[in-house]
């Protein structure tokens, strides 16, 4: 047992008996396929905070030598699948956190060195009957061990990519892409390797490492195939626990949920924590990361930023390029760049099936209010946010002239770089304006009611303030929008709502650029 060959599993057994674990240990059987099927280079990638130190934790319980962890997961999914016996414990197994190996080295130049120092060290102890050489590399070290006893490795790496982050001197990054391409790419090593399982938050970076990693599977937050319901809590787990501590799902899923992928919503583990813990709603996001993050990128402004980001505010998805991104931190070329990297540190979420990126939730919400209010480019977009509150409460009292006033100001700013007669802007304006109502409302674009389509409707998550149905029109008459919506019975699609409900007709002229607006209060029969 060692710091990083085979060590044992009190790091995994803090995590179970914290107050709060999520079984995941089902894991585990998909890495013993993995090693079955020959498949056993895996990267997984994924934000701060998703539990990736765990998983490794978990993983390294399993498989090492230095432990015996079968009364640990008896408890546990895992103890009942087939293939448990079959691999516990049976590995040695060499677990690195890189991230936490490099801060606490003062000579970042003499990083691998000691480290490579320090894990041959242990390897010397475990193995006196093997002659090391004092200048072997990992990889060679490894290659004895194997040759010599017939004995394999499970090779764990969490943040593996820290040097790509953190913009390492390009010697000492030259220097560790020829380690991994070492313990990675040898025919001669493969052998000695039954699983090796690296984490990060960036992807393989295709530019310099490819030629090193490109034999990886990659899991990522963008698509982790069938390892989806492992890269962080899924809606149903997340509804278990809610009940477990008597909070809110529905607020919880405002609060938390957005990253959809493989027929799972996915949620950040440490936030959900975080709100069953405090039994209370906030951004825990700014716990994990801040949202300089977001701002360093966003005032790069490549071309079509802007216009993007501000529909993306206002609740809208935009299309994204997500390959032509080097997964590195200097290879920014385009916007699509930025809006990957940002998919990757969690603060946009990524539709697969549309190719397109949003913000996920309210947490992340926060931090793009945050952007705005900061940055002088969005000075406007931070005064209509900061108006929103006040827009919804002049709409509920009826005060049109407020609405159609509030449109005119949105319809200019989030136009700039499409038509401003195009009905997709006006709806843009519509959400911007109405930003404030995500606190309270579920939004519904496009809702199938009654003989057609509604526009817009906004729903109230308590029935304490009315409902919302807006229709717009172009150079014709608010009034025909409201009789639209009572002609085509939008409010149909509102059966089970009992509250109170609005009507809410826009028409945009063209020609003055104005919009009017009017509001009728439905009578219920």
């Amino acid at each position: 047992m060692g710091i990083y060959l085979n060590p044992d599993n009190v790091n995994f057994t803090e995590a179970v008996r914290a107050r709060i674990y999520v079984d995941k240990t089902m894991m585990i059987r998909e890495m013993n396929q993995f090693m079955d099927e020959g498949n056993k280079y895996i990267c997984i990638s994924r934000p701060r905070r998703f539990g990736k130190t765990i998983a490794g934790n978990m993983l390294a319980a399993y498989y090492s030598k230095g432990c015996d962890s079968r009364e640990l997961f008896a408890p546990y999914r895992i103890a009942a699948d087939p293939s448990f016996e079959e691999k516990l414990n049976k590995y040695n197994v060499i677990q690195i956190d890189v991230n936490g190996a490099y801060q606490i080295t003062e000579n970042k130049p003499a990083f691998l060195k000691k480290l490579t120092r320090a894990i041959k060290k242990e390897m010397g102890k475990a193995f006196p009957q093997v002659d090391f050489d004092e200048d072997d590399s990992l990889a060679e070290s490894i290659l004895k061990v194997y040759t010599e006893t017939g004995e394999t490795f499970v090779i764990i790496m969490d943040e593996y990519d820290v040097l790509v982050r953190e913009r390492a001197d390009q010697s000492l990054l030259d220097e560790y892409l020829g380690f991994l391409n070492g313990l990675f790419k040898s025919n001669i090593l493969r052998p000695a390797i039954s699983l090796a399982y690296l984490t990060g938050i960036l992807p393989v970076v295709r530019d310099k490492i490819q030629s090193k990693l490109n034999n990886f599977q990659e899991y990522t937050i963008m698509d982790a195939e069938e390892l989806a319901e492992y890269i962080g809590f899924t809606g149903d787990e997340v509804k278990e626990l809610c009940r477990e501590y008597g909070v809110d799902y529905e607020e919880c899923r405002r609060w938390y949920d957005g990253y959809r992928q493989h027929g799972y919503e996915i949620y950040n583990p440490k936030s959900v924590t975080e709100a069953m813990r405090k039994k209370a709603f906030a951004s825990y996001w700014n716990m994990t990361s801040t949202y300089e993050a977001v701002a360093e990128r966003v005032r790069q402004n490549f071309a079509g930023t802007k216009d993007a980001v501000i529909r993306m505010i206002a609740g809208e998805a935009v299309e994204v390029n997500a390959l032509t991104y080097l997964n590195t931190m200097d290879s920014f070329v385009v916007k699509d760049d930025l809006f990957t990297y940002l998919i990757h540190l969690g603060y946009l979420a990524y539709d697969l099936d549309k190719q397109a990126c949003r913000i996920p939730n309210k947490e992340i919400q926060q931090e793009w209010f945050a952007v705005a209010a900061t940055n002088p480019d969005y000075a406007v977009t931070d005064e209509i946010i900061k108006a929103s509150k006040e827009l919804l409460n002049e709409t509920i009292r009826g005060n049109e002239e407020a609405v159609a006033e509030a449109l005119d100001k949105s319809h200019i700013h989030v136009t700039s770089n499409r038509s401003y007669n195009n009905e997709d802007a006006l709806q843009s304006a519509i959400y911007l304006s109405y930003i404030y109502a995500l606190n309270e409302y579920d939004c519904y674009r496009e809702l199938t009611a009654g003989k057609g389509f509604a526009d817009v409707v906004y729903v109230p998550v308590r029935p304490d303030k009315p409902a919302l149905i807006i229709e717009l029109k172009h150079n014709k008459s608010a009034e025909s929008a409201i009789d639209q919506i009572r002609e085509k019975k939008y409010y149909e699609a509102l059966e089970r709502y009992k509250g109170d409900l609005l009507f809410v007709g826009i028409d945009y002229d063209e020609k003055t650029k104005a919009h009017i607006c009017r509001i009728e209060r439905f009578e219920k029969n």
